[in-house]
């Protein structure tokens, strides 16, 4: 299988023969959206992905694994991989790097992450809402999360524990990247 997450996504698509429109009716998400997803393995957010897994019966971490591991699973801050680059598009460098730390625990039910965050120019951030919850704790930097009308900074140490449907947006805010611990929960 591909070691790509947009390879992967292609290779549970095209097992279940279904076509690019046929995911696009299943997930709301545009044709050449979905395209981009596949060859060019490019995200703004979670959201989309979730959608996708969804509409393939799959979870999310589905497509970040390609081992499974023992019961209890330890990840070493060496082995530390960054599975997923998220973009603002618009040819934006990579603002988001998602490294699994669940990575090959096949029978999980939250995705915990490390994130590395940079700052994104702009004031617009655009929101996105999925089943389940978050929970994030401030490593370094300063992050911001919008969610719903609130607007709030948090620094190293501080959490914050949300409902993931209300629409919201995570970045980092100020002049230095930004790094968190985020555990996400989305009901089966």
């Amino acid at each position: 299988m591909d070691g790509r997450v947009g390879g992967r996504i292609r290779a549970f698509r095209e097992k279940q023969n279904l076509n690019l429109a046929d995911l696009a009716e299943r997930t709301g998400l545009n044709e050449s959206f979905l395209a981009a997803v596949e060859s060019e393995d490019r995200y703004p957010s979670l959201g989309p992905l979730l959608k996708i897994a969804r509409a393939l019966g799959l979870r999310l971490g589905t497509f970040l694994d390609d081992q499974v591991s023992r019961d209890p699973l330890i990840v070493r801050l060496g082995e530390r991989v960054s599975e997923l680059a998220m973009h603002q598009g618009g040819g934006q460098p990579v603002s988001h790097a998602y490294y699994s730390l669940g990575r090959g625990k096949a029978d999980r039910h939250m995705e915990p992450f490390f994130i590395e965050m940079s700052p994104e120019p702009g004031a617009d951030k655009p929101l996105s809402s999925h089943e389940g919850e978050e929970f994030l704790v401030v490593v370094s930097g300063q992050v911001q999360l919008i969610h719903g009308r609130e607007t709030s900074i948090l620094g190293p140490g501080d959490s914050l524990y949300f409902n993931s449907v209300v629409p919201h947006n995570v970045s980092a805010v100020g002049p230095e990247r930004a790094s968190i611990y985020a555990v996400l929960y989305f009901p089966e």
